[in-house]
């Protein structure tokens, strides 16, 4: 269980890394962030590479629960398609910088936690090219290769959290629409 103060600091240190990266980013311009002192920071997390595997670790079980309950549902893998859509915008929506920093800086995890990420992000990509497959099989889907309409699938996606920003006025239902319609009306029939 997290408290409230860790995910505040966990909070503080996804926008931090978002803005100068995880290399860049100090405990002191952290514990500045949410009113701490540096000794004081420490007394809630051990390290930068704890709240990174945080991060990271909370996102990839994140999207895993979700491809997996989205893949055993009994929908056609157009309706799969578009609940991952859905289940990658509304982490947008929620939690941008966590996401952001789970795309862009999971490369400086290390030993075991890098591992289980990778572990992780593997599984995820197995469960989308099943769907993909199953999609292909039942001729929803046009006959592609699927590991091509995987990683293109995955990058339209990806490009959501270089290009939104909470901070930016837009209807996230029109969004949603639009990002669906580009992305699985190219891959239907």
């Amino acid at each position: 269980m997290i408290t409230e103060k860790k995910r505040k600091i966990y909070n503080a240190a996804a926008e931090l890394f978002v803005e100068k990266g995880y290399g860049s980013a100090s405990m002191r311009e952290l514990a500045d962030k949410v009113g701490l002192e540096p000794s004081s920071l420490y007394s809630h997390i051990r390290s930068k590479d704890e709240i990174l595997s945080s991060i990271c670790t909370r996102a990839a079980d994140y999207f895993v629960d979700g491809i997996r309950t989205i893949y055993k549902s009994d929908k056609d893998a157009i309706c799969k398609l578009d609940a991952i859509i859905s289940l990658h915008l509304e982490a947008a929506y929620t939690s941008f910088s966590s996401v952001v920093v789970f795309n862009d800086e999971w490369k400086h995890l290390q030993g075991d936690v890098l591992v289980d990420f990778l572990t992780k992000r593997k599984l995820y990509e197995q469960y989308l090219l099943k769907i993909i497959k199953q999609g292909i099989d039942d001729n929803k889907i046009k006959k592609l290769n699927p590991r091509f309409i995987l990683f293109t699938f995955l990058s339209s996606i990806k490009w959501i959290y270089h290009w939104y920003s909470p901070s930016k006025k837009i209807n996230k239902k029109a969004l949603e629409r639009e990002v669906k319609e580009m992305v699985i009306r190219g891959l239907g029939k």
